[in-house]
């Protein structure tokens, strides 16, 4: 490992949501710059070892983690198993999110409550956990994956819009109330991204997409995964409160 890639050396992170696409992205990319990864996964134990297996490949350190981490005791068990085998994180990536879409009229009580339980109680909830630490370190970068639909949201998404905008508001509220302690917390709102949720979209709504990108593309789950990167090292120390949107020019 040369020294740009061991930036990380001796830091524990935890990254929610991290089987696939952004998270999984965000995961390799924190191991390759020479952090310990906590993969964490609800379901898929195949894809998170996967994820596991490629960076123990290219000579970093994680381990995969199964918890829901939009339930309290799901969140516990996550940050004491971290803590067991990597010791307690001092990144954390709030990552974890679905989405359940339609429009208002047809939108079910339990398709809004799952949306605001996964997206933005996890985020409550895990920086929460990952505070006791950080606190008495006196050092800790918290990384919340938001949306640009936070920001200028779309029809049919009035759940995952509000989720992705509660994300921001919280960024921001914590970021003022721990700074003193040297903990950065800022939000990465990104625009159309290449991952199994945009794969899935109907063709007329990702050719839509990409005309509405002055990019001319959807971004790369990597492109994403630079910039959470960056968010976690020691030089990023004064950026905290923001919502740093990456969106090919869409917003």
């Amino acid at each position: 490992m040369n020294p740009s890639q061991a930036q990380l050396s001796g830091k524990t992170a935890l990254v929610t949501g991290a089987s696939r696409g952004i998270g999984k992205a965000i995961a390799i990319e924190l191991a390759r710059r020479g952090a310990a990864v906590a993969v964490n996964y609800r379901n898929d134990q195949a894809a998170a070892d996967a994820v596991v297996g490629a960076i123990i490949a290219a000579g970093g350190s994680a381990f995969a983690v199964q918890g829901n981490v939009s339930d309290a005791a799901g969140v516990d068990k996550v940050f004491a198993e971290t803590a067991e085998h990597l010791g307690a994180p001092a990144i954390l990536v709030n990552n974890a999110g679905i989405t359940r879409d339609g429009l208002l009229l047809r939108m079910t009580e339990e398709d809004w409550d799952d949306v605001m339980t996964t997206n933005l109680k996890s985020v409550f909830l895990c920086t929460k956990a990952a505070l006791r630490a950080m606190m008495k370190a006196r050092w800790g970068r918290i990384i919340n994956v938001a949306s640009i639909a936070g920001i200028n949201p779309n029809p049919g998404q009035a759940n995952y819009a509000a989720a992705k905008a509660g994300i921001i508001a919280f960024t921001k509220s914590a970021a003022r109330e721990i700074a003193s302690r040297s903990i950065t917390v800022n939000a990465i709102a990104p625009g159309f991204v290449e991952t199994d949720m945009t794969a899935n979209l109907p063709e007329e709504l990702r050719k839509e997409g990409m005309q509405r990108t002055p990019a001319g593309r959807f971004g790369l789950p990597e492109e994403i995964a630079s910039l959470a990167a960056y968010l976690a090292l020691p030089e990023s120390a004064y950026i905290t409160g923001q919502a740093i949107i990456v969106d090919g020019g869409l917003a």
